[in-house]
């Protein structure tokens, strides 16, 4: 679906950012699981990590709204919508957000201030919607009314369904996925709406320096060319699944883990058995952080006066589109 639309976007006062604040919903799938008590408290336990962790610099909390349901194959999968938005206005609005902690200094340090995106150099950036409201946009409603629709295979999660193989984390899956619906994901090798690069792009490394986009036809990634997480293009935080396995481009590689690093939330291919959480430092929290979300106890109430006179410009939103990432897959290796 596209449909052109124009946004407007007034100077944001000085203010102390607010808590990060997200809207559950649980569909009949959950509501009538005989579980359904352990389901939702555990799905609610990993949206307190992100509601206590994390700010947005805006005057009222955004609310950002997702959907949980049951599904039958895969492990974890997210829904949402992205808008099309200039990447001027993308990153006046991520300057206007800057908490001067570490993450965001480095992240800002190494994106250029417009109008060109650092990864394909085109004009514009593909956002999903409730990014674009923790950075101050308006006027950017998601498809379906929900800001992410998420489905979980409670079938083989503990807790999980009656019956339950208990092999993944619920915890995890629901972290995984709750990471999505907020800004991660890869648009690599996109064509169409989506050669332009999604947020984590632009700190997408191939080597020291060198930003990579492109995903690799090698199924095998221990063997496929490797792209990294960097802020700055020189530390490496995690390694992206960077081959046609089955996982998102987005997603840290796991099929199979690089040597001596842990499973992860953010893993392509979650472990049976493992129990991976969040933290304030964990690579996933750092990319939210450097995608415009701050850690609480970390912001800076007064904007800079330049980023404000930028972010008060009228900002070009060209179209939207709702895609299904492919999720979190099982691994089935020990």
């Amino acid at each position: 679906m596209i449909l052109a639309i124009v946004l407007a976007i007034s100077a944001v006062p000085a203010h102390a950012d607010v808590a990060l604040n997200i809207i559950a919903t649980f569909d009949s799938t959950i509501a009538s699981d005989p579980d359904a008590a352990a389901i939702e408290a555990t799905i609610n336990q990993a949206i307190s990590f992100y509601e206590t962790t994390f700010t947005t610099h805006t005057a009222a909390p955004i609310g950002v709204t997702i959907d949980f349901k049951e599904m039958a194959t895969g492990l974890g999968q997210s829904n949402t919508t992205l808008y099309k938005v200039s990447y001027q206005s993308f990153i006046n609005a991520l300057t206007a957000a800057n908490s001067t902690d570490a993450t965001d200094i480095a992240a800002l340090a190494g994106l250029p201030t417009g109008p060109n995106n650092p990864v394909t150099g085109s004009t514009t950036i593909n956002v999903k919607t409730a990014e674009l409201r923790a950075l101050g946009y308006t006027g950017v409603p998601p498809s379906g009314g929900f800001d992410g629709t998420i489905g979980l295979a409670t079938s083989i999660t503990t807790p999980g369904s009656p019956g339950s193989t208990l092999g993944y984390s619920l915890l995890a899956v629901t972290e995984h996925e709750i990471d999505e619906v907020l800004g991660l994901g890869s648009d690599a090798s996109g064509t169409g709406f989506f050669a332009d690069p999604a947020p984590e792009d632009l700190f997408r490394y191939s080597g020291a320096g060198v930003r990579s986009y492109s995903g690799n036809a090698n199924a095998n990634c221990a063997t496929a060319p490797t792209a990294f997480f960097s802020l700055n293009g020189t530390t490496d935080l995690a390694q992206f699944n960077n081959c046609t396995n089955g996982g998102d481009y987005g997603d840290w590689q796991s099929d199979p883990l690089p040597g001596g690093v842990n499973p992860k939330v953010q893993d392509a291919f979650a472990t049976p058995g493992s129990t991976p959480s969040l933290s304030a430092t964990s690579p996933e929290s750092v990319a939210l952080d450097a995608l415009g979300y701050n850690l609480a106890g970390q912001q800076n109430p007064v904007p800079e006066p330049t980023s404000l006179a930028l972010f008060g410009s009228v900002l070009a939103v060209t179209g939207f589109v709702t895609r299904r990432r492919a999720g979190l897959r099982r691994n089935q290796q020990s």
